[in-house]
């Protein structure tokens, strides 16, 4: 297998190294955990890769797939319980520290710099963040490599999420991912949060003090 080892973007320098890419998915629901991915394309790079918003489901599946099976790849998970100790954004920012982490070991080598989708990166944020860093404001549309996180993370806490609602299914998990949909707030109201509702976010909140 053949990773990118450049990256030339307009208005920024020329990188010479492994790249990676980070995305996140999970930062907005009020159940479930928060996940990154971490990925260093391959050579030729999957074709079609985009925000996995604007992908549909088997789209995105079948992207997944490409990207696992040839390019290099991690995730990072923090849970509920992490979320609601932390806040949503450090808990955010260890689950990329920890996917960048997951797939250095992989590598056996340390990237030259990671794309980050956002405004923000873990940089300073996160004790074990030790690499150089870039955020991009839509980075997930517009840089491949951040695309290719983006599905990853989603495709990953979504069967995540799948799996949770067997044992919770009253909460239509395996519909919403765990986001506040009428769905999902009417079984809160009806049945109350669950162990892998975010204590710390209003809603559930709002709720337990009923």
């Amino acid at each position: 297998m053949s990773v990118s080892t450049l990256v030339i973007r307009s208005g920024a320098p020329r990188v010479e190294g492994l790249v990676v890419g980070v995305d996140e998915a999970g930062r907005g629901p009020l159940a479930g955990p928060v996940v990154a991915g971490a990925v260093v394309l391959c050579k030729p790079r999957p074709s079609g890769l985009d925000d996995s918003k604007k992908l549909s489901k088997a789209r995105r599946a079948e992207l997944e797939a490409t990207i696992k099976r040839r390019c290099r790849w991690a995730v990072g998970v923090c849970e509920v319980e992490e979320i609601d100790r932390l806040n949503i954004f450090g808990a955010t920012m260890l689950a990329m520290t920890r996917a960048v982490l997951s797939l250095c070991g992989q590598l056996g080598e340390e990237p030259a710099q990671v794309l980050v989708d956002g405004n923000l990166t873990p940089h300073g944020r996160t004790a074990e963040w030790r690499w150089n860093a870039r955020a991009i404001v839509g980075g997930d549309a517009i840089e491949p490599c951040i695309s290719a996180a983006s599905i990853v993370a989603k495709e990953h806490r979504d069967r995540m999420m799948r799996e949770l609602a067997q044992a919770h299914p009253h909460y239509g998990w395996e519909r919403n991912a765990g986001y506040g949909t009428r769905e999902h707030l009417e079984a809160l109201r009806r049945h109350g949060p669950s162990r892998h509702h975010r204590r710390s976010f209003a809603p559930v909140a709002q709720l337990r003090l009923l």
